[in-house]
């Protein structure tokens, strides 16, 4: 049974200490290819398929850089406002790893593609807090290793190991911060909230998938106090690997709680990587944290230096997307919508599939109801992003303009959606082949109406001395009877003829 630290009241940890943050995110790239061969880049596959001599790092293979990478390294610094080098060279990261068959890890050391760079990043009361950008250079994945047979899937109490190379080679951009102070009780916030601004910058740039779940996106989070009359930094931990936005910012929380603790004990605080375990919010020791004389950087001799020109630096900032901070206040003001409402559309990564909704013909109002809502609760009942549901903004659009028209109820365009999502074609076909469209014709509706008031005749006399409001049970009477396929505006107006 793993011990848990002991950690100090929130509260009292900021009266005695300050927070310093370093975040160290790894970026997947979406390329065809991985880094340096021809080799698929893709997520998944039959494990060890997607490999080559280069990836596997077998004796006389040859690596050759992803020019597309390169380029959206490029971008990436761009748009993080860094510098962009002249001249820079990959590094051997020497270190042994199983999943890492070559012994090293093909990276950038001291001369990386971009550096000195700024992410202004928005807090929940809609403040700005700059983050300043160390560097983000470029580096190849590791494999992936599959420990079988423990409770936890970690490799403590497993009976053996597997190991899947598909992912050795993927292109990575490793994006670091310089020391960030100044947080106090917020730090937590702000880790998270820098994830969530990278996240989405990353996405517009259209660089990455950005899925933290499958680990296209993944954190480290690195954290120390400094005593309040202090001047130093504290020694730091690193929770590797952490692969949300909320775990994130429990993970840097709950290493400040356990770091004051130690310090309060006198005790001192170990440089290591940590693990975090998402249901219990806490942190668990890895390794000891090696630095960078123990990597024994070498500059790589299979690779020649990359020396991007000004003009095609200067292109491709040209060509940068208008950051997404920028177009959502152009869709705040265009849509009228209140910071929480877009917040909330931010929050449940229904932006984009709201606006292309909109795009398709919704208001605005309509398509953020059904995604924030309706399909929102689809997506977690189906356990999948929102945006991996089986239905296009098209698609809600439509449904959308068929509740409009009237053809549909609220309830039966529910059910249309539900139909699209089961695979059962376009809203119209759904329509079709469920018999789901709205009852007009007056000839049904009339016989529905009369066996409604025969069976409430106490209703239907309060309707004849005046009570219209007792309609109410009658109409819904009639939607029960048509299995919510009435026009329930026609059946009030009918309600009143027959008792009037």
């Amino acid at each position: 049974m793993t011990a848990v630290a002991e950690v100090m009241d929130y509260d009292e940890v900021l009266e005695r200490f300050d927070p310093v943050l370093g975040l160290e995110v790894h970026v997947e790239l979406n390329t065809n290819t991985k880094m340096f061969c021809g080799c698929a880049n893709v997520f998944g596959g039959e494990p060890n398929t997607h490999v080559c001599p280069v990836c596997l790092g077998m004796p006389g293979a040859l690596p050759a850089v992803n020019g597309k990478a390169v380029e959206s390294a490029m971008r990436i610094g761009l748009a993080l406002n860094c510098e962009i080098a002249q001249w820079c060279r990959f590094a051997r990261k020497n270190y042994f790893y199983p999943d890492m068959p070559k012994n090293f890890q093909t990276s950038q050391y001291d001369e990386p593609i971009a550096f000195n760079g700024w992410l202004d990043v928005e807090l929940d009361d809609g403040s700005i807090f700059r983050v300043e950008i160390e560097r983000a250079h470029m580096e190849e994945d590791t494999g992936k290793s599959l420990h079988v047979g423990g409770a936890t899937g970690r490799i403590h109490g497993a009976d053996y190991s597997l190991l899947d190379y598909n992912r050795a080679g993927v292109p990575l951009i490793e994006i670091v911060t310089k020391p960030i102070t100044g947080t106090g009780a917020r730090a937590p916030e702000v880790a998270r909230a820098y994830v969530a601004a990278l996240r989405d910058l990353l996405r517009g740039l259209d660089v990455s998938d950005v899925r933290m779940d499958q680990g296209s996106l993944r954190c480290d989070a690195n954290v120390s106090l400094m005593a309040k009359d202090a001047t130093e930094f504290g020694t730091r931990t690193e929770t590797k690997n952490v692969n949300s936005l909320r775990s994130v910012e429990r993970a840097v929380r709950y290493e400040m709680t356990r770091h004051a603790a130690v310090l309060a004990g006198g005790g001192k605080i170990k440089q290591e990587t940590r693990h975090f375990d998402e249901s219990t919010a806490t942190t668990s020791a890895g390794r000891t944290k090696e630095t960078a004389e123990d990597y024994r950087y070498f500059p790589e001799p299979d690779l020649v230096p990359i020396a991007p020109s000004r003009e095609w630096v200067e292109q491709l900032r040209v060509g940068l997307p208008q950051p997404p901070w920028v177009r959502r206040k152009q869709i705040q003001e265009e849509w009228g919508l209140t910071d929480l409402e877009l917040r909330d559309l931010v929050n449940a990564d229904a932006l984009d599939l709201v606006a292309a909704t909109v795009d398709a013909g919704a208001k605005p109002d309509d398509a953020r109801s059904w995604w924030v809502s309706y399909l929102s609760q689809q997506a977690k009942i189906l356990n999948k992003e929102l945006a991996e549901l089986p239905i296009t903004p098209a698609q809600v659009a439509r449904v959308s303009a068929l509740v409009a028209d009237g053809s549909l109820t609220n309830k039966l365009a529910r059910a249309v959606v539900d139909g699209v999502l089961a695979g059962e074609g376009e809203p119209d076909e759904v329509v079709e082949k469920r018999g789901l469209k709205v009852v007009s014709d007056d000839s049904a509706l009339t016989a529905a109406v009369d066996e409604a008031l025969a069976a409430q005749p106490d209703v239907a006399e309060k309707i004849r001395s005046g009570k219209v409001a007792a309609a109410g049970a009658i109409v819904g009477a009639v939607m029960k009877a048509t299995k919510g396929q009435a026009d329930a505006k026609r059946v009030r107006e009918l309600i009143i003829e027959r008792c009037s």
